[in-house]
């Protein structure tokens, strides 16, 4: 059968069971439609480039990546690792009293903004966002017979944040996506773009994990291989300073977010470890817990894919994502996209119970979530995707049952 004639027999299936698509679907564009609506209302154009409601420029988060891709144009770009030097940079760009911001990204990814660095920032950032929503729409679009599956994902909280921020979700959420799809069938190029999101390390974390616990060598190498040849390239290009400064500097302001005592962060961040910090907990306390969790998530990922990899695919795949946002304490709201992607899949094809749904929702929304109790620094959004990974485990069947399993693609691609 069909990648194509699967997807529409799944999702017959999950009509006939009360479709839990159409309710999510309709709530995310409600709640797209508000956000977009409160957000352009309170943007003022006064200055070149519009400012939000809290005075950051739009695309907030795209103006650090701009910033990389202009450095690598320019002479010393490792001095930006020093945040006086960065927060002068920012201020000669915007004008004085701009909100400062940190500079925390490996220095690799200059290789990747480099191009919008030689655009103006309202037209790179129409660019970027053009080159993420394209990736993400072009890897799902053929997923869901019902597109507007499609759309539940694109107006998710987490989607919304992303675009709010100018952000690389889409990006990684399709090369994560992909990544996945290829493993077996064209394992060199997984390994390359597994390797190329080194980038953006904290969102692979678990990826060797897997790769080892499954056996599957050949990307495991193919991406590491990947990811030196970028360091060597960024080292011949912009110097072994870069990555001094990067490790002696850059690192530890990154860590002064996680240590901010007025944890002005903890509405962004979904993770065990903020929570803790929000509810109170010493930064000791809170990465002592944030360990434990860790020890879980590596724990289940290698149990699954060694013991469990002949089952469904999806919630396998659901597991691996799942235990990424539990597993590490660095890790914002539109980095739970590849979950928001597998939560809209599990549930447009009906691979869930009762149980399985409620949880499947509750990680859809977790964004919302925990942006929602964050404010108030009341902890518990970073549980749900524990809930959701102890269901998972649940459902993982042994690797004599396998044959019995109901199988789908994750995605078309995997059929290429």
């Amino acid at each position: 059968m069909s990648a194509a004639s699967s997807t529409a027999a799944a999702c017959a299936q999950a009509r006939t069971r009360g479709d839990p698509m159409r309710v999510l679907t309709f709530a995310s564009l409600f709640f797209a439609a508000l956000t977009a609506i409160a957000y352009i209302v309170t943007l003022s154009w006064v200055a070149p480039i519009p400012r939000d409601a809290t005075s950051l420029v739009v695309g907030r988060d795209f103006l650090n990546f701009c910033m990389y891709g202009r450095a690598a144009w320019a002479s010393d770009p490792s001095r930006f690792y020093d945040p006086r030097l960065y927060n002068e940079a920012l201020q000669a760009f915007l004008g004085p009293h701009y909100p400062g911001q940190n500079w925390s990204y490996p220095p690799s990814i200059m290789l990747l903004a480099a191009p919008f660095g030689r655009l103006g920032y309202l037209p790179a950032l129409a660019c970027w966002m053009a080159v993420g929503l394209g990736s993400i729409i072009g890897v799902l679009r053929g997923q869901f017979a019902d597109k507007g599956a499609l759309a539940a994902i694109l107006c998710s909280p987490a989607a919304i944040f992303c675009l709010i921020s100018g952000q690389s979700a889409f990006l990684t959420a399709a090369v994560l996506l992909t990544v996945i799809a290829w493993l077996d069938r064209r394992p060199v190029l997984a390994g390359l773009l597994l390797g190329l999101l080194t980038v953006k390390p904290q969102l692979g974390l678990l990826f060797p994990i897997m790769l080892a616990a499954s056996g599957r060598w050949r990307v495991f190498f193919v991406a590491a291989a990947t990811a030196l040849i970028i360091i060597v390239a960024t080292t011949a290009i912009f110097g072994a300073q870069v990555w001094i400064d990067y490790v002696q500097k850059g690192l530890p302001v990154q860590n002064l977010v996680l240590a901010d005592p007025d944890r002005i962060g903890t509405p962004y961040y979904p993770t065990i470890f903020m929570n803790m910090r929000g509810f109170g907990a010493s930064y000791a306390t809170a990465m002592t817990v944030q360990a434990c969790f860790s020890l879980f998530a590596v724990g289940a990922v290698y149990f699954a894919y060694r013991w469990r990899s002949g089952t469904d695919p999806l919630l396998l795949t659901a597991l691996l994502f799942a235990c990424s946002i539990c597993g590490i304490p660095y890790l914002l709201l539109y980095d739970t996209l590849p979950i928001t992607c597998l939560a809209v899949m599990l549930l447009a094809f009906g691979k869930c119970d009762a149980l399985g749904q409620a949880l499947t929702k509750l990680v859809f929304w977790l964004p919302l979530v925990q942006a929602a109790l964050g404010q108030f620094h009341i902890p518990g959004a970073a549980l749900i995707p524990v809930a959701f990974a102890l269901y998972a485990l649940s459902r993982l069947q042994p690797r004599a049952d396998a044959a019995a399993a109901p199988s789908t693609d994750l995605l078309p691609l995997s059929r290429a």
